[in-house]
């Protein structure tokens, strides 16, 4: 079963051509792979990167469950940075004029894809159902008893067909 699951932040404040760069050494990368990547590079959108990845991994995992899905099992299938709303600040110089400052932000989305493990079948009582191989063995184990229960039935009857006669000569004597 192919899982899916999406983090995103938004209005983060950081050029969205700065996270561009760091965005291009994790694409299409395991989950792994790409937090080993982001804790050793030295840029300021790793750290917010990688935040965003162990988000969506944690998100993939609670939506199917611990015992079905591994980090190990995801990977980075879309990456993709937008750019948000520009702030617009003024900075003011010399001689009455005024500079116009853009305080760029961007928004990050995440997507990691990974196989869960298909549940197995349940018998009534939540056991597992016998395999044709477990059914097969445990035939062979009541045919064996079977055996020795007839073997003993014939022992006992063959000694106490043996102690009548021997009572029955006795009463001769």
């Amino acid at each position: 079963m192919l899982t899916q699951a999406r983090a995103r932040v938004r209005y983060l404040k950081m050029s969205p051509r700065k996270m561009r760069r760091v965005i291009d050494l994790v694409k299409g990368r395991p989950v792994q792979d790409a937090l080993n990547i982001l804790n050793y590079t030295p840029k300021s959108a790793a750290h917010q990167l990688a935040k965003t990845v162990k988000a969506a991994a944690a998100n993939a995992i609670a939506g199917v469950g611990t015992a079905k899905l591994k980090a190990e099992d995801l990977m980075i299938s879309k990456i993709y940075v937008d750019s948000a709303p520009t702030g617009k600040r003024a900075r003011f110089q010399s001689m009455g004029r005024v500079f116009r400052v853009r305080k760029r932000y961007c928004h990050v989305t995440v997507e990691v894809q990974g196989e869960a493990e298909a549940e197995k079948p349940r018998g009534r009582k939540g056991k597992a159902e016998k395999t044709a191989d477990e059914a097969k063995g445990a035939s062979e184990k009541k045919e064996a008893k079977e055996k020795v229960v007839s073997s003993k039935s014939e022992k006992e009857t063959i000694e106490t067909a043996e102690e009548t006669e021997a009572d029955s000569e006795d009463k001769k004597e």
